[in-house]
């Protein structure tokens, strides 16, 4: 008969929550003392197991840019920690910019209809599709960023980012 990790209740071998406190039973290559160490001096996990890996929760904050990016920045694990504090700033930085961008761009375009007329408009969607396409890859390119562990800062977003987190 095993006993639970968390609170020490007996459990039968075969189950896989302890009746007494819920926990999931741990098994034999998770109940390691040196695994369990190890994990938790890398910051890869908690005692749970319910948390993301920091890597992964800094990544996830440029997923849905200002949302995930705030939610990262309050959620209690993760708060804490300065390198996914850095990447949700940062995701929020950048999806705010870009949407200044957008808003910019779209007035700087209707100014230039009124003034030279629609053909403007045969120059303006192939321009909008190669930035959307630039910021898209940027996008992708700060999430491996995030999830290779490194702390790429975008020019002056970066640097603002850095420094809310002071």
């Amino acid at each position: 008969m095993a006993t639970c990790v968390k609170c020490g209740a007996p459990m039968a071998d075969d189950s896989a929550f302890c009746g007494a406190c819920g926990q999931r039973a741990a098994t034999a290559a998770q109940s390691g003392p040196a695994l369990t160490a190890a994990a938790v001096a890398n910051g890869s996990t908690t005692s749970n197991g319910t948390e993301l890996t920091m890597n992964l929760a800094a990544a996830l904050s440029y997923a849905l840019g200002l949302i995930t990016g705030i939610l990262f920045l309050v959620l209690d694990p993760y708060k804490s920690n300065r390198f996914v504090r850095f990447h949700a700033m940062q995701s929020i930085l950048f999806s705010a910019a870009c949407v200044v961008f957008a808003i910019v761009w779209s007035i700087v375009v209707g100014i230039l209809v009124n003034i030279a007329g629609f053909w403007v408009l045969t120059v303006d969607v192939p321009l909008r599709l190669l930035i959307g396409l630039g910021i898209f890859v940027l996008w992708l390119y700060l999430m491996f960023q995030a999830y290779s562990q490194r702390e790429y800062k975008l020019p002056w977003i970066g640097d603002i980012a850095a420094k809310q987190l002071k």
